[in-house]
């Protein structure tokens, strides 16, 4: 490759990460809508429940970390020619990945078991605005493990190696942005009651 094409590759690489910034701020902007409207919300008079937080949420925030941290070793596996510690690492992050949604699934069967719906005559406010608000996310994950399941193809067909990580950083890029968003999330629904 000579100059002319690896300046021209560095301009593409910096602009498609430059759009993946763009849907991340813009992702960000529909949460802090809904997390604005529960604020504005609490001021309802039926805004007070005793719903108890769902253990299977506080146990899925350990499993996104876990999840990021395990994504985050792919690159350095990739670039120091270690195949096989990316490939269990993705594989790791997968199914931390699938963990989660999981985990996700419980705490709604939480929730329902408290007693509390997320619509019709025995929902509340509050039950309503977690479910919206985690069913968002938890459609983010799903993605996430979508562009995954791209990466991992990718690395079997050996796409990524040292200084041809694009891809990977990209799908890493957005899987740490929706892992710190559930971190927030998290504290947010777990704090502002």
């Amino acid at each position: 490759m000579d100059l002319t094409q690896g300046t021209q590759q560095e301009k593409i690489n910096r602009s498609k990460k430059t759009m993946m910034w763009f849907a991340m701020v813009s992702m960000a902007m529909v949460f802090a809508g809904l997390t604005s409207a529960y604020v504005v919300s609490k001021a309802r008079k039926d805004w007070s429940i005793d719903l108890e937080f769902p253990q299977p949420f506080v146990y899925s925030i350990f499993v996104i970390i876990a999840s990021s941290f395990t994504f985050f070793l792919v690159k350095k596996a990739i670039e120091n020619n270690n195949r096989n510690l990316a490939t269990l690492l993705l594989l790791s992050t997968l199914a931390l990945g699938i963990t989660f949604v999981v985990l996700q699934f419980e705490g709604f069967e939480d929730i329902v078991s408290q007693g509390y719906h997320f619509t019709g005559p025995t929902s509340n406010i509050i039950s309503t605005f977690m479910f919206i608000i985690i069913v968002t996310h938890l459609a983010h994950i799903i993605g996430g493990i979508l562009v995954l399941l791209v990466v991992i193809y990718n690395h079997f067909k050996q796409k990524y190696k040292s200084g041809q990580t694009l891809g990977l950083e990209l799908g890493a890029m957005y899987w740490h942005f929706v892992d710190f968003l559930w971190v927030y999330l998290f504290l947010f629904l777990y704090f502002v009651k």
